[in-house]
């Protein structure tokens, strides 16, 4: 068995672990990989996920054809990066809390909760040198969208009820889609109607991307990198939570596991 081979198989079962405790019950799901049909799983991409918040993640990848990773942040520290860069071929930054807002000049709002220590440290290594250092595709799931933003420069509006009026948690709506967008395409619509539970949203736009989607009330849905060689992708819904009964947010994952496999 490969070096590669053997991290995949332990990467697995720490993955299947992981859902374990979190809350589900692997033994009884047939959709998650088990030790015996690990070595089947070999050539397929290997998806890192930062800071695992729940198995949605997990699963998700391994429907859309990925081996999922998980990241530990652990003591914040950026000890491992170099060698995450090097083994991963895909990269999910997911959902959580709020990013400082010192990162962009600001103050915090009454309604920011900010990242503990240890996940902001190690997640904002993370992603800082996964734009920087490789051409690998990242996706990024409600704050990773933001961190996404953030590392290329842009800021965040703190609190959406207080700047718009309207609330994005715990609801559905509408986006809408620039036609000519890498994600458009993925999704072959430029309509879609999506979950949404976050408060927080792109202000200024970061350099070196474009905005691709917005909701009717002009929030900045999804951003995408203007390199049109790289999947570089940040959406504010959750994909993987739509995508077992929603086929489309499925396409953005497969797609997503699909440009890793290269």
């Amino acid at each position: 068995m490969s070096h590669r081979s053997f991290l995949t198989f332990i990467s697995i079962i720490a993955a299947i672990c992981i859902g374990f405790f979190v809350g589900q019950n692997t033994s009884l799901n047939p959709n998650r990989v088990s030790p015996s049909t690990a070595e089947e799983k070999f050539d397929a991409p290997l998806i890192g996920i930062a800071s695992l918040t729940n198995d949605t993640y997990v699963e998700a990848v391994q429907k859309a054809g990925g081996v999922p990773i998980v990241l530990p942040n652990g003591d914040g520290s950026s000890d491992k990066i170099a060698e995450y860069l090097e083994l991963l071929d895909g990269l999910i930054m997911p959902g959580g809390a709020d990013i400082p807002p010192s990162e962009w000049g600001e103050e915090p709002h009454p309604t920011t909760r900010i990242l503990e220590d240890n996940r902001y440290l190690f997640e904002k290594a993370l992603i800082t040198a996964w734009i920087k250092k490789t051409d690998k595709p990242l996706l990024g799931i409600c704050l990773g969208s933001q961190w996404i933003n953030v590392i290329h420069g842009g800021s965040l509006i703190q609190d959406i009820p207080s700047k718009f009026g309207v609330n994005h948690r715990g609801v559905t709506h509408q986006v809408t889609l620039e036609s000519n967008s890498r994600l458009s395409k993925i999704f072959g619509e430029t309509e879609l109607v999506v979950n949404s539970r976050h408060h927080q949203a792109v202000g200024r736009l970061g350099e070196g991307l474009r905005l691709v989607a917005k909701s009717p009330n002009g929030i900045i849905e999804a951003t995408e990198t203007i390199d049109p060689d790289r999947f570089l992708i940040g959406v504010q819904w959750h994909p993987e939570e739509m995508a077992p009964k929603d086929p489309l947010q499925a396409k953005l994952l497969k797609a997503f596991v699909q440009a890793s496999n290269k």
